[in-house]
């Protein structure tokens, strides 16, 4: 008997069809004598509609109010899931975070879980009840309901595998596991067995959308066995994500990412002085913009050219504040250009293998595509091209790392 902690997201229980169908995947665990407790999202396109609502009232919606509001969304399921449950016979009982408690700190709309009370759970897993939680959301120290933001749901199901010490927490989702990139953009893209924490940390942080940044960091943080389901295929064991076995023969590259929403701002004639590069990076940290890739280039007339890439939806505010940076430092000239894409390679087989980058270059080359920015850690290289080269870029290397054929 094994406790596996399920998570859920709301294509997976859009509609009640799709709730009957995950209360069958759930029973069929428990009838083989397993524990189980399901994290479940809101239906989906249901916390579109209550923000929708939200802003109708009030064009900056009060934050806790618009916690109390959004984590309606989860509560509605969870009774939808438990009700599913007990038509086919089984115990079931449904908690709202608040219920569990699952205690966070008072962010409203991006609250982080601070601890996890798991003795009402395990008396009722104990009593051979399935456990049902609300994701997303929690409680404060001062009772207040609080949500996890982004990805909430993908935590909420890894925190409670952490404070439950499950032995797997699987996240249903409505693709079958993760991928050696996108099979919309490269069709030859094959899935994935297995995965180290390490490389799903870079590739969900490089744009990927099967899991959130968030809820793979608290996984690699507790040691928590992650797996990636399809709720819409029986078939198949996913890709499991976890720790790299040095015993193993590792690819050198196991996946490709992209990201189409940034954009680039150069600030050209820049004085070539101490302190400039933190004056420029400064304002742009005051107006709350998060910067990616960074690069500087140093001139014979003693200025330099400073280039950085931030969100594309934060372009004409960054653009704003290095108007005003530039008089200040003397610089020449700001442009901004949200015509680009970012491609990344990831793997841990990086470590041992020489000439990864020179391949990743001589690739692009050979299809006339254009770097214009480069930055590199120790499994992952990343590059800038134009966006109308983002999917040829993906589709070269991918062939040129040799993704398409199955490893031996």
């Amino acid at each position: 008997m094994a406790l596996i902690v399920q998570k859920y997201g709301g294509t997976s229980v859009g509609s009640i069809e799709r709730i009957r169908n995950v209360a069958e995947r759930v029973a069929k665990f428990k009838m083989l004598g397993h524990q189980v407790v399901v994290v479940v999202s809101a239906m989906s396109g249901e916390t579109n509609r209550l923000i929708g609502l939200a802003k109708e009232i009030q064009k900056d919606p009060d934050p806790r109010e618009m916690d109390v509001l959004v984590s309606t969304g989860e509560q509605v399921t969870i009774a939808l899931l438990c009700m599913a449950l007990k038509d086919l016979g089984l115990k079931a009982k449904s908690y709202t975070g608040w219920q569990v408690p699952i205690r966070t700190d008072s962010a409203h709309t991006k609250a982080r879980i601070e601890d996890i009370d798991d003795q009402a759970m395990r008396a009722d897993l104990d009593a051979g009840h399935v456990v049902v939680v609300a994701g997303f959301q929690g409680i404060d120290g001062e009772n207040n309901i609080t949500t996890l933001g982004r990805g909430g749901s993908d935590t909420t199901g890894v925190a409670l595998a952490a404070a439950l010490k499950a032995d797997e927490c699987q996240i249903y989702t409505d693709v079958d596991g993760v991928y050696t990139t996108d099979p919309r953009i490269v069709p030859e893209a094959r899935k994935l067995d297995t995965i180290t924490f390490e490389e799903m940390l870079e590739l969900a942080s490089l744009g990927s959308k099967v899991l959130q940044i968030r809820s793979v960091e608290f996984a690699g943080k507790y040691k928590v066995k992650l797996r990636v389901l399809s709720s819409f295929e029986d078939a198949g064991e996913g890709t499991l994500i976890t720790f790299e076995d040095n015993h193993m023969e590792q690819a050198v590259i196991s996946g490709i990412a992209f990201n189409r929403d940034e954009a680039k701002l150069t600030i050209l004639g820049v004085p070539d002085k101490p302190g400039v590069a933190g004056s420029i990076l400064g304002a742009i940290a005051d107006a709350n913009i998060d910067v990616d890739m960074i690069v500087q280039n140093v001139g014979s007339d003693g200025t330099t050219d400073f280039s950085f890439t931030v969100h594309r939806s934060e372009l004409k505010k960054a653009l704003e504040v290095l108007d005003m940076v530039k008089s200040a430092i003397g610089a020449r000239e700001v442009t901004g250009d949200d015509k680009i894409a970012k491609v990344s390679i990831v793997g841990v087989g990086m470590r041992t293998h020489a000439g990864v980058a020179s391949k990743m270059f001589k690739s692009l080359a050979a299809e006339n595509i254009n770097i214009q920015m480069i930055s590199t850690s120790e499994i992952k290289i990343s590059v800038i091209v134009e966006d109308k080269y983002m999917e040829l870029a993906v589709r070269a290397l991918h062939q040129a790392f040799g993704l398409d054929a199955r490893p031996a």
